[in-house]
């Protein structure tokens, strides 16, 4: 009669086994689905945050068209100002809400002028950029100008490299319209090419990623903004010499021209204000700092592009 009670016994102790393996089992899975509903809840919240941010952003936005608005023919005083140091922007209520910075957008050669090749219209655009993007291969014994040059146009182009004069259709976005756009171009060059002379290059003293435009008078490039290194490089004046007279804001390339017996394509250039600038836009939320982005070309403030916590 023991036989059976110690099978009971065993039994009933394997049935507590059981089920405390199955309530650790339960437990593990309650853990894990916790886990993964508590990165859900800050991933949700996290995401309404930036949201309201965006709303927010966009009412800043207009708020500052407004105030824009207003100054008309004091445009190229309020920008000459803003070119030179962030201001912050004051709200209605009284408080500073945002902070504005804004720089000059055509102070350089429009990468995008590649395009211009067979535009009889453009020849002073293309040829220019031409002349630096050569230079620089000299410069700094770029090993392969010619593939970098050609994966750039079809950038441009909106050619997919990989098959020869394939266009993507289901992406129709040509130019360049952004430094990053145009790093991950040197970035694949460099891969195929073992090409590290390019990352030495400060690309953005020479180069901007503009809108393309019909006419060649807005084709331009913002004169008294350039830099040292584009304008040696465009008047042949060696780069010791250049910055001995020349800083980008506050010298005048007319003058600068003439003290050192230079001339440049008057149709290419421009000495006075040229009303085309990039803002960016840093303002506090709920303890975060957010950014958005927005140009003011031509007295059209357009192209608001929110870029989130910063």
């Amino acid at each position: 009669m023991d036989k059976p009670k110690q099978n009971i016994a065993k039994h009933v102790a394997h049935k507590k086994g059981f089920a405390l393996l199955l309530t650790l089992s339960i437990l593990g899975i309650v853990i894990a689905l916790s886990s993964v509903l508590i990165g859900y809840m800050s991933t949700a919240r996290e995401s309404a945050v930036t949201t309201k941010a965006l709303i927010q952003g966009n009412i800043f936005y207009a708020d500052i068209q407004q105030v824009l608005k207003r100054f008309n023919n004091k445009k190229s005083l309020l920008y000459e100002t803003l070119y030179k140091t962030p201001i912050p922007f004051e709200m209605e209520n009284g408080r500073f809400g945002v902070i504005l910075k804004c720089q000059p957008i055509a102070n350089g050669v429009n990468i995008n002028w590649l395009l211009y090749e067979n535009n009889s219209k453009m020849q002073a655009q293309y040829n220019t950029v031409k002349k630096v993007l050569e230079y620089l291969a000299q410069s700094y014994n770029i090993i392969n100008m010619n593939l970098l040059e050609e994966m750039i146009v079809n950038k441009i182009k909106n050619i997919n490299d990989d098959t020869s004069g394939f266009i993507d259709r289901l992406n129709d976005k040509k130019l360049i319209l952004s430094y990053s756009e145009f790093e991950n171009i040197l970035f694949k060059y460099s891969q195929e090419e073992n090409d590290r002379n390019i990352i030495k290059i400060p690309w953005k003293s020479y180069f901007v990623f503009n809108k393309l435009d019909n006419d060649p008078k807005k084709n331009i490039i913002d004169g008294n903004y350039i830099s040292s290194e584009l304008l040696s490089v465009l008047t042949d004046i060696d780069i010791a010499s250049v910055e001995d007279e020349w800083e980008a804001g506050k010298s005048k390339l007319n003058s600068f021209l003439n003290n050192n017996g230079v001339q440049l394509d008057k149709k290419l250039f421009t000495s006075k204000f040229y009303p085309q600038t990039r803002c960016e836009v840093y303002y506090d939320y709920m303890d975060n700092r957010f950014k958005f982005t927005f140009d003011d070309i031509n007295n059209e403030v357009k192209d608001f592009e929110f870029y989130g916590r910063q």
